[in-house]
């Protein structure tokens, strides 16, 4: 029933001009409207509600991600932008912060202004 339908992504936001400087000028999602409740934005079809709240806890894990390709250029190209990659310690990243799986996956994670983890991955 819902496999066929679109997904819509949240995600919380305390700070909207802050927020929409990162997600459209930084990440490059296309801004649609601030409705009052959610900065909407548009990730490739994909509607992304940055939710308005007046205070917000990160969670510890990913809470959205794009799947791209040559995972070290876009990695790049956000460096450039000023976007810092995480490095965690427990696992071994390469010098851009990119982690390797077994599988040849690979993944790089950084926080949005509120402190949210987002990711960007390469799937084999």
């Amino acid at each position: 029933m819902l496999g066929s339908t679109d997904i819509v992504a949240f995600v919380p936001i305390t700070d909207s001009d802050r927020a929409r400087a990162f997600y459209e000028g930084v990440l490059g999602l296309r801004f649609v409207k601030d409705d009052g409740f959610a900065l909407v934005l548009d990730a490739n079809g994909i509607m992304v509600r940055a939710v308005k709240l007046k205070e917000s806890t990160p969670v510890q894990y990913t809470v959205l991600g794009w799947q791209v390709k040559n995972i070290e250029n876009v990695v790049r190209e956000l460096r450039n932008k000023g976007v810092k990659f995480e490095i965690f310690g427990f696992f071994t990243q390469d010098e851009l912060g990119i982690w390797t799986a077994l599988s040849g996956d690979k993944v790089a994670w950084f926080k949005d202004p509120d402190g949210n983890t987002l990711s960007v991955s390469e799937h084999k």
